[in-house]
């Protein structure tokens, strides 16, 4: 029979480590490569890639960069899949139609009301368009 203060491992309950704290953030951090949420595994370093083909594209990036290649990305350029991109685009759509609604509206002379409520849709649109990366979407 085992004694109830020793784990698997051999090590007594009471000489184990424990985590002093430390916690996760809350919030996903976002791919290195592709700006997607990186799933956080919950033990050991955290993942910097979503996946093998950013980590890989990544790689790539940087040796090309090593190399000193022509053809390579600057290193401060976004890259963004198709899909990506084309939500990028609808919502700076949203954005400009909003404003171009206010704008129509001022023109007109619309009450306040009215005016009031054509600029929440604008900040309503301008929020969900923030950032190139989707936050909370």
């Amino acid at each position: 029979m085992r004694d109830a203060t020793i784990n698997d491992t051999g090590i007594p309950e009471q000489g184990r480590l424990k985590s002093a704290g430390v916690t996760r953030r809350a919030r996903p951090q976002p791919c290195r490569w592709c700006g997607r949420d990186v799933t956080d595994a919950g033990m050991g370093r955290r993942r910097q890639y979503c996946r093998q083909s950013c980590r890989q594209r990544a790689y790539e990036q940087r040796a090309s960069l090593n190399r000193g290649e022509v053809t390579a990305l600057p290193a401060d350029a976004v890259v963004l899949s198709a899909d990506d991109a084309a939500d990028l685009s609808d919502r700076v759509y949203q954005v400009r139609c909003a404003a171009e609604d206010v704008a129509t509206a001022l023109d007109e002379g619309v009450g306040a009301t009215e005016l009031r409520e054509l600029c929440d849709v604008l900040i309503r649109v301008a929020r969900a368009a923030d950032g190139w990366r989707r936050v909370g979407a």
